[in-house]
């Protein structure tokens, strides 16, 4: 059928409908007409369809479009998270299925969401007893740790699921395996160092380093430790941003793990000259001694001591023999200091029982007192020229003349609590908040003590110059001529609370605990109501 109307590539009334599509078609030059389609719809909502939209269509295939997609993209997400997160199939399936078991088939979107996706997969992997640091997972969906553990929580209630207790040995056996700054260490190294990780952390455990306290960075500062200990070139920088925690508290937990092994280093013949600085350099012979006291009891009776003999002569015999240097062994051998050490009378270091030491701990410091003034002596002789005519000396190290790591103890393997508080390591000391909290109390009993003097002082003018005022410090700066003369006190809003306490007739033992919005409320505001509210019966 043609039309009246002219085609306005050619200007010929040459136009065609066609009868599939309707499109209008010029039969001279075959081309299609633009805006050339519209029909008219007459008869409101009801009525004709038109040849592109389809009227009273697109409510009900938009929602169902909506629901599709949406529940695309979050079985989507469950699977890039599941993915970055390294889960297997099996445990990806169980994360999509407790989140559909959650949200009822119906998913979610938004940010919500994405946290939402991180518990379940965190709740999947604890309720196994697998590993997976929430720090890990609260990057991988780009949120806080706390708003993480909010929605754990919520999901473990929707379940009523108990999960076990955090694992800080397998996180340290994950994170030294996944660790990116020892992937070019041998596979003989890395056994070696997740046994003394492994016996570190569990050290730390019985030290109570680890209570109340974050697990991760413990584990970052003992993996340090270990892989400066078997000189694995790692930064602390790095290893925190792998697993995903803050480098000053790990360097705050580096420093803990430095100093109790400092204090375990105190019963060496030579432990008062060990320090934080320099305890990498002794660490092998604390961490040997440590391994001795773990493995002494077992079960009331004491193990045998067989393999501490060759360490002992090892570390008498070489380093303390003429392999040390023939700068020092002349002075020595003149002396005969050094002569029970030498090759012949190896045989004496022998041990049949542990308790039968033939060198007593003081005789061991007698000679290492003596060894450091030899190679003091020695050392100023080099400097003066005298040793430049002896033959040049290799340095010597005491890592390479023992095989200082035996792997022995039982606390190089995973043990429950109570057999790790069962070992003795050579230090048990008790918890730094129980330290802190001592401390504190210590402070508010002398600030409750001032506060008492500075009461009586104030009550009783004429006994001032008792001698209780001694604690107040007064500042007074210098006259001046437009300045007046003003005085500073060394106290504090702590100070003034103790003292209103004190004036509420509070007892001291209430006060030292630091309670100090419960006893205003009891004794301050409480009784101040209450007097106000007998004061108004009486009135009326």
């Amino acid at each position: 059928m043609e039309s009246h109307g002219a085609c306005k590539n050619c200007g010929k009334r040459t136009l065609v409908a066609e009868d599939v599509t309707g499109i209008t078609v010029c039969t001279s030059c075959d081309v299609v007409q633009d805006f050339d389609n519209f029909q008219a719809h007459i008869g409101g909502v009801t009525g004709e369809a038109g040849t592109y939209v389809r009227v009273g269509t697109v409510g009900a295939g938009g929602t169902l479009n909506y629901k599709e997609k949406k529940n695309f993209e979050a079985q989507r997400l469950i699977m890039d998270v599941t993915f970055k997160l390294g889960l297997s199939e099996s445990k990806a399936n169980e994360v999509k299925l407790l989140a559909e078991k959650i949200t009822e088939g119906e998913y979610g979107r938004g940010r919500w969401f994405d946290v939402f996706v991180g518990a379940c997969a965190y709740v999947v992997m604890r309720k196994d007893d697998k590993m997976l640091p929430i720090v890990e997972v609260a990057d991988i969906v780009d949120c806080d740790v706390f708003e993480l553990g909010r929605m754990i929580g919520r999901v473990v209630d929707f379940v009523d699921l108990k999960l076990p207790e955090f694992d800080i040995v397998n996180c340290f056996e994950r994170s030294i395996r996944s660790c990116s700054s020892f992937g070019q260490v041998s596979a003989d190294i890395i056994g070696r160092m997740m046994q003394q990780g492994v016996f570190l952390v569990q050290c730390l455990i019985k030290w109570f380093v680890t209570t109340g306290r974050r697990p991760i960075p413990v584990v970052a500062a003992v993996l340090v430790f270990v892989g400066e200990l078997n000189e694995v070139p790692v930064k602390i920088e790095d290893v925190a941003n792998e697993l995903h925690v803050v480098v000053g508290t790990c360097k705050k937990r580096y420093k803990e793990l430095l100093e109790r092994l400092v204090e375990v280093a105190r019963v060496l013949p030579w432990g008062k000259d060990i320090t934080v600085k320099n305890i990498l350099k002794n660490a092998p012979f604390v961490i040997q001694y440590m391994e001795m006291k773990s493995s002494a009891i077992c079960n009331g009776k004491r193990k045998s001591y067989e393999h501490v003999q060759c360490d002992m002569e090892g570390l008498l015999g070489d380093c303390l023999g003429e392999e040390i240097g023939n700068a020092i062994c002349n002075s020595s051998s003149k002396d005969g200091n050094l002569q029970y050490f030498e090759q012949g009378h190896s045989s004496n270091l022998i041990l049949e029982s542990p308790d039968r030491f033939q060198i007593s701990p003081e005789c061991l410091s007698i000679i290492y007192s003596g060894f450091l003034d030899e190679v003091s002596l020695a050392k100023l002789s080099a400097d003066r020229g005298i040793g430049n005519r002896r033959k040049a000396q290799r340095s010597y190290d005491f890592q390479i003349c023992i095989d200082w790591w035996q792997g022995n103890s039982e606390l190089s393997k995973k043990l429950v609590l109570m057999q790790i508080f069962g070992k003795d390591v050579g230090l048990d000391p008790t918890p730094p908040s129980f330290d802190k909290g001592s401390l504190a109390k210590q402070r508010r009993q002398e600030k409750i003590k001032n506060a008492k003097c500075r009461i009586h002082r104030i009550m009783n003018p004429s006994m001032s110059d008792s001698g209780c005022g001694k604690d107040l410090h007064v500042h007074e700066p210098e006259k001046t001529a437009k300045k007046r003369k003003k005085m500073q006190l060394d106290i504090d809003w702590e100070d003034l609370i103790i003292e209103t306490l004190l004036l509420h007739n509070v007892e001291d033992e209430e006060i030292v605990n630091g309670h100090y919005n419960v006893l205003l409320a009891l004794h301050v505001f409480d009784d101040g109501i209450a007097r106000l509210s007998s004061r108004n019966c009486d009135i009326l």
